[in-house]
């Protein structure tokens, strides 16, 4: 405040700094959007956007990872392998899956598989919480009666996983099926849940292990469904309640009005989308007759489309890489590897430095599927159509070798054909955005102006010093304009101050060209 002086001496007066600071956005905050556990998903999470720091968060809130032919569990495995790679903060958007009938009629919900033990009136019925299919049954047996049938052992099995519960008693509350096992509100188990009918004195009868049954509609379809993703993308739903994110997966989704959308959602929110390319996509004709990766990209495949856009980038093939529950390899989409490389490589180079080359080694796998393999020359054709290719290289590992956005092929768009060069410009808009509301209301004139040149001025600088643009000097690499200049008087009076921003972006040495010369005149030894 002002001071008043009064008598001889000296006084102090604090003086308020018109340069405010800029904190930067972060760079590697992901989401994954798609189905979850079908029945260990918490309700209230569902339609939401959650934030995880872990795998374990993951399980602890969404059930952990399931396998089952009727529904794909590529969330799953995406946020296990997003974490295993480098990823250290996720937000998930959970679908409730639906049987969706292939032809017209309506939807049905996915209800779990039950066992009923004796009558509906004085029996017991078992209640999965785990999907099954053929493959995966989930049984109950009741064995080792006695006190009349009052007392028995029961023993649940699934995919390698049995738990038994002895002495599991009718008549003492405390020793009951209920208690012992678990209920719904109240689940004691990991693989189920019972409910108790009536006042029954005794178990039914003994039991050999018996399959729960799975209630199927005559022609379900769960991999997925479009419409399931409209309201996850939609604005002001749960997308827009997350204030910043940067990485927007739909794992294991190529669907083209599922990735237009993530896209359209990345534009919106300033963010990079990851696409995964068709399951059944292949490197060249070598095997089976199945569609071409170049082909998709070209868009010469029916019914194979990847939109564009240049804030999206398709990672190619899918990755083989060990079950967690079983350590048996499966096939697993790329994009939850790849954010957990792209987290990693943010953290120890920055969003500057392009996610891909020898130092982006994909942990957790085993090597690309036999049909994604691919010569030197195959990637040849590949690169310049944007397919960012997984190799697995001798003496290496599989790596990240491409770093293109999908936009890479358009002539028009060569500003945005790389993916660090894109999301470093996005980097910047939302630190920006982020920082600068302080702007707002404030007398719009050179004072204002002076300030906010500071301000991001200091912030670029900061940049330059790590090494995020391109050029020797600060002049050379970034250049800030905000004056009369970019705002005139017109502006002024509408309200509008105009800020400029320009920086030269780094971008990858992605050829790397030997020339080799042999000096005229030189003997030979």
């Amino acid at each position: 405040m002002p001071i008043t002086p009064t008598y001889p001496g000296i006084y102090v007066e604090e003086i308020l700094s018109n340069s405010r600071t800029i904190t930067a956005a972060p760079t590697s905050v992901t989401v994954l959007v798609g189905y979850t556990h079908p029945f260990r998903t918490k309700p209230q999470h569902y339609g939401a956007a959650v934030q995880i720091f872990s795998f374990a968060d993951y399980e602890r809130e969404f059930g952990g990872l399931f396998r089952v032919d009727w529904l794909a569990d590529d969330v799953g495995q995406a946020v296990f392998q997003f974490f295993a790679n480098g990823g250290a903060v996720a937000w998930i958007v959970a679908l409730e899956p639906q049987f969706h009938p292939l032809g017209a009629g309506p939807t049905t919900a996915v209800t779990p598989p039950t066992l009923l033990i004796g009558s509906a009136a004085t029996g017991i019925t078992f209640t999965g919480r785990e999907p099954v299919d053929a493959a995966h049954p989930l049984t109950v047996s009741v064995t080792n009666l006695k006190d009349s049938g009052a007392v028995a052992d029961v023993t649940v099995a699934y995919s390698g996983r049995s738990e038994t519960f002895r002495a599991v008693s009718w008549t003492d509350p405390a020793n009951g099926p209920e208690k012992r096992v678990g209920t719904a509100s109240g689940p004691v188990s990991s693989l189920v849940t019972v409910a108790v009918a009536g006042t029954p004195t005794a178990w039914p009868a003994a039991l050999g292990p018996t399959p729960l049954a799975q209630p199927m509609p005559a022609a379900p379809f769960t991999t997925y469904y479009p419409g399931d993703f409209t309201d996850a993308f939609e604005e002001d739903k749960a997308l827009d309640k997350i204030a910043v994110f940067n990485l927007l997966l739909t794992p294991g989704i190529w669907d083209p009005a599922v990735v237009s959308g993530a896209l359209a959602v990345a534009e919106r929110k300033r963010a990079f989308s990851i696409v995964d390319p068709p399951a059944d996509a292949v490197a060249d004709h070598t095997g089976d007759p199945l569609p071409l990766i170049g082909e998709i990209m070209a868009g010469t495949v029916s019914n194979r489309i990847i939109p564009k856009s240049e804030n999206g980038a398709v990672y190619f093939p899918y990755l083989r890489a060990p079950d967690p529950a079983t350590g048996a390899p499966v096939t697993v989409a790329p994009s939850g590897f790849v954010a957990g490389v792209i987290a990693r490589e943010d953290t120890n180079r920055g969003v500057w430095k392009a996610p891909a080359g020898f130092e982006a080694v994909v942990q957790n796998t085993v090597g690309v599927v036999p049909t994604g393999r691919m010569t030197d020359q195959r990637q040849g054709t590949l690169n310049p159509l944007g397919v960012n290719c997984l190799r697995t290289m001798p003496g290496i590992g599989t790596i990240v070798f491409g770093a293109r956005t999908l936009v890479s092929a358009n002539t028009a768009l060569q500003q945005h054909r790389y993916v660090p060069v894109r999301r470093t410009t996005l980097f910047l808009e939302q630190s920006l955005v982020a920082s600068l509301g302080w702007v707002v209301f404030e007398p719009n004139d050179t004072p204002l102006w002076v300030s906010i040149r500071t301000t991001i001025d200091n912030f670029m600088l900061g940049l330059f010093n790590q090494g995020a643009f391109q050029g020797t000097t600060p002049s050379q690499a970034f250049q800030v304009s905000c004056d009369a200049t970019t705002t005139t008087p017109d502006d002024v009076a509408n309200g509008i101050v105009n800020i400029v921003v320009a920086f030269a972006p780094l971008k990858p040495a992605e050829f790397v060209i030997i020339k080799i010369a042999q000096l005229a005149g030189q003997s030979q030894s």
